[in-house]
């Protein structure tokens, strides 16, 4: 099947880990026909990621910056336009647990630290990517949120509120802009196979297993298929809608 991405570009943020949602993400894009932008806040590992994806025969450029810093995020989307001519998607991966524990225990500067990575930092790359889309009336935006929104996991309660402000401004942005020809939706992982268990995955088989009808882990390539599905043309009757793919542990 023709998803129609030939001659499209992407901007993907947060994919400069090479065991991690934006890469896979990238080079399934890019596979599809896209070229890519990839952003992450070491320039480093998005330079890894962009020589991957050049490797299957597509232009990537590697563009990083904080996404945590509205100056940064729109330097970059500048140079983003400017190499490839235009955005047609934007997929904001970018994200972490940055600490945890018990929520009295949590200090300020987590909670102000997480939102802005997590939230702000979403939102900044929406808002710095939409002139452009409105302007050109066409565009995909794929958020990834987390399971963790409707898994109760107090021990990461600051992480599961922003992500479920992802979900909510998913929907609000989604609503705004499906008139002027933009598709905006949600991946909700589960547990997954990326960094955030590499070295620990036994203890957090442990952890999470009991809770994944699947009985399994979810690979970053099975979330590239979804976001490559909701970023495509066969999915313009799809809005403001966040997508499970967690082996079942969210029904």
């Amino acid at each position: 099947m023709d998803l129609g991405f030939q001659g499209k570009a992407a901007l993907v943020t947060g994919a400069g880990s090479q065991i991690g949602f934006g890469k896979a993400i990238s080079l399934m894009l890019a596979g599809e026909g896209c070229d890519i932008v990839v952003n992450d806040i070491n320039a480093a590992d998005a330079e890894k990621t962009a020589a991957a994806v050049r490797a299957l025969g597509r232009q990537c450029i590697a563009i990083p910056a904080d996404v945590t810093k509205k100056a940064e995020v729109q330097a970059m989307v500048k140079k983003a336009i400017a190499a490839c001519g235009k955005i047609d998607i934007l997929v904001n991966v970018a994200g972490a647990i940055l600490g945890g524990g018990p929520f009295p225990e949590q200090s300020e500067d987590l909670w102000d630290r997480e939102i802005a990575l997590n939230l702000k930092g979403t939102m900044f790359c929406c808002q710095a990517v939409l002139p452009h889309m409105l302007e050109r009336r066409y565009g995909k935006i794929v958020n990834i949120s987390s399971g963790s929104v409707r898994m109760a996991h107090p021990m990461v309660s600051t992480y599961s509120i922003a992500k479920a402000g992802v979900e909510l401004f998913t929907k609000q942005l989604a609503k705004g802009v499906i008139k002027n020809g933009i598709n905006v939706n949600c991946v909700s992982p589960g547990w997954s196979l990326t960094n955030f268990v590499k070295g620990d995955k036994e203890e957090a088989r442990q952890r999470f297993l009991p809770e994944t009808p699947i009985g399994r882990g979810t690979e970053p390539e099975e979330i590239a298929y979804a976001v490559t599905i909701l970023a495509s043309d066969r999915a313009a009757d799809i809005v403001g809608q966040v997508l499970d793919v967690s082996g079942g542990s969210v029904m």
